[in-house]
């Protein structure tokens, strides 16, 4: 019997870039659908690079039809400045999330750490190399931060199956 395939996407929220990615669960084993950047001029008005993130953000919503969404929370930002902003690009993800009525697990970098290494204070590298293990990729996929979207898409899956035992 073939189980039901369980879709799931990623975002890495950024202003300047945003990296996405989408894995699929089917029969027990999850691949990678497919992964990507959402980039914004910095020459563009900050209102306009929030319009686009939000337009990009659900267009890729709309083509992958993802069951769950993955976006990574923001603990803190050395600089507040780049704090707000990240914040900002977070908020009209959310809203392209909330307005496609689709769920949505928010996972802290300890949490994505976790759920791809075992060990919340592991290096970047580190993860990314268990991104290109689970999906069965012949190479880590760059830029980072759609390597980041991946693991956090994987976290999420992680995440939603253990809540359906719950």
């Amino acid at each position: 019997m073939r189980d039901k395939p369980f879709r799931c996407l990623g975002f890495d929220p950024g202003l300047a870039i945003t990296g996405y990615g989408v894995i699929e669960r089917r029969d027990g084993h999850t691949s990678c659908v497919g992964y990507g950047v959402i980039r914004t001029p910095q020459k563009m008005p900050l209102a306009e690079r929030l319009q686009t993130l939000h337009h990009e953000a659900g267009s890729i919503i709309n083509k992958y039809h993802p069951l769950v969404i993955g976006v990574e929370t923001l603990i803190f930002a050395k600089n507040v400045k780049t704090g707000i902003v990240v914040g900002e690009a977070r908020g009209v993800i959310l809203l392209a999330i909330a307005q496609a009525k689709i769920d949505l697990v928010e996972l802290t970098p300890l949490q994505v750490k976790q759920a791809l290494t075992t060990y919340g204070r592991a290096e970047k590298q580190q993860v990314q190399y268990m991104v290109k293990k689970v999906l069965g990729l012949k190479a880590i996929p760059r830029p980072d931060d759609a390597a980041d979207a991946l693991a956090i898409a994987l976290a999420a899956e992680q995440m939603s199956a253990l809540s359906q035992w719950l």
